[in-house]
């Protein structure tokens, strides 16, 4: 398997982010209280296959649930749909993902990496093949924006893709 360069340059900024270690300055006389609770957001999709030979681009569209564990750490939940646009005229796969994830805000509390496994569900053009996949990722996250970068690897299709998310987000 050939490994292209955007995709080493992500998954080494990946791991980067996820073993940095960050040192904070505490304040031990004051202790903030969390209101933990949930999130939604609804994010538009844009990616980069692996497999340039096969596929063009992928768009997609999601909806992504997420509990406040603490400040820091939330657990998630996402689906949506997503399309792999294909080159000379084969019909484009079109998947149902569904993906469990763990977010770590590591700077500021803005900055995060992101780690989420699940399954994708073929359901257009007669594809009938369904893949697990598994992403990982970095982003940042506004009161109301959330931009994040991704890789997303499917084990039973032919490519993987680099994708970008940007979201809308509020409380529950």
């Amino acid at each position: 398997m050939k490994i292209s360069g955007k995709i080493k340059i992500a998954v080494a900024f990946t791991m980067a982010v996820m073993f940095s270690n960050q040192t904070q300055a505490q304040e031990t006389n004051k202790l903030e209280n969390y209101d933990q609770g949930f999130r939604l957001g609804v994010g538009l999709n844009a990616g980069v296959p692996t497999n340039e030979d096969v596929y063009n681009y992928s768009i997609g569209g999601d909806v992504r649930l997420q509990y406040d564990l603490t400040k820091r750490y939330s657990a998630t939940l996402t689906t949506g749909f997503t399309n792999l646009f294909i080159n000379d005229g084969v019909k484009d796969l079109g998947f149902i993902p569904v993906k469990l994830g763990f977010k770590a805000f590591v700077w500021e509390d803005q900055f995060y990496v992101l780690g989420e496994v699940g399954g994708g569900i073929a359901v257009t053009n007669g594809y009938k093949q369904d893949t697990y996949l598994w992403s990982p990722g970095v982003g940042f996250a506004g009161k109301d924006i959330d931009v994040s970068l991704r890789y997303e690897s499917y084990t039973e299709y032919d490519t993987n893709q680099i994708a970008l998310r940007i979201a809308y987000g509020f409380k529950l």
